[in-house]
């Protein structure tokens, strides 16, 4: 995690995107939580994250989907900074400003991914230790935290999203994110699967080139997404505009939608295969953005 900070400057960071390139549902538990077997990885966009010192913690949520953001606790980034005071007994606060570049309910994980950030960051402002990787807080504030703690590391995720394992070796390539705008509530999916007992992701071997890993890959699943689709009609037509790109060489939809994803060689192809999309879908969010590897987040 890389935090932007001049002399006198507000910190800031990249909260990235949190891609769930298979998505294996393998089993219920009581309580309702569910088993997952998930390649993860993070895009090179996301929202911004700003702090500056404070008296007192305050948020203030700007950018093109700031519209039914909650600035007050019921947000997760206030959780988080709550959660770290308390660890540490801190009595300073934080003027944070958050630029919401990613769309909510998109199975992107945005709002774990601003809290993970967010830990990050303020431990910087706060000059206190930053939480440990398995540290309880993370789970505390949501499954999907500790994945994006980890950011920008590619993680298979097990479990009920508590067991993360570093993933290596993958190879270079980009992604059209492709949302139409439909929030999808991920409890509605759970309720609406046909099954939940399914087979878990096969191993992934090592020394993929791009080619071999989007036919490994389509080996895969998603098994949210035909609920996803019953739930949001359009996701299907997401997933067939990639499909038809031909710069494209394999798509799936991350998460429990409605964001899809198309996988390409490089940047140069992302951004011409979303170009061609946007022009087609103008009411759509497209974006092209890298695959991140370690040390590419700022």
């Amino acid at each position: 995690m890389v935090i932007a900070n001049r002399p006198g400057a507000p910190l800031r960071v990249t909260a990235p995107a949190k891609v769930n390139l298979t998505l294996h549902v393998t089993g219920q538990r009581a309580g309702g939580y569910h088993d997952l077997d998930s390649l993860v990885v993070f895009a090179g966009i996301g929202d911004q994250i700003t702090a500056r010192p404070a008296t007192e913690m305050s948020l203030q949520v700007t950018g093109p989907f700031a519209e039914g953001v909650p600035s007050d606790g019921r947000n997760l980034m206030m959780q988080a900074a709550a959660a770290l005071q308390e660890k540490h007994g801190i009595t300073l606060g934080a003027a944070l400003t958050v630029d919401k570049a990613l769309p909510h309910g998109a199975g992107l994980g945005s709002g774990s991914s601003d809290a993970a950030a967010l830990l990050h960051l303020l431990a910087k402002l706060w000059d206190v230790p930053a939480p440990a990787r398995d540290d309880p807080l993370l789970a505390s504030l949501g499954a999907d935290v500790p994945a994006c703690y980890a950011a920008p590391d590619a993680l298979r995720m097990t479990g009920i999203g508590d067991r993360l394992a570093p993933v290596t070796g993958l190879p270079d390539f980009a992604m059209i994110l492709v949302n139409p705008k439909t929030p999808v509530p991920t409890a509605k999916v759970f309720e609406t699967m046909a099954a939940k007992n399914n087979p878990p992701m096969e191993g992934l071997p090592e020394g993929l080139d791009f080619e071999g890993f989007c036919a490994w890959l389509g080996r895969q699943r998603n098994d949210m997404t035909e609920a996803a689709k019953g739930i949001a009609p359009e996701i299907s037509r997401a997933l067939d505009k990639l499909q038809r790109q031909p710069l494209v060489k394999q798509v799936v939809m991350s998460g429990s939608g409605a964001t899809c994803v198309g996988l390409v060689k490089d940047m140069d192809h992302a951004r011409r295969a979303a170009r061609a999309i946007q022009v087609s879908e103008m009411g759509w969010w497209v974006a092209p953005a890298p695959f991140l590897k370690p040390g590419m987040l700022s």
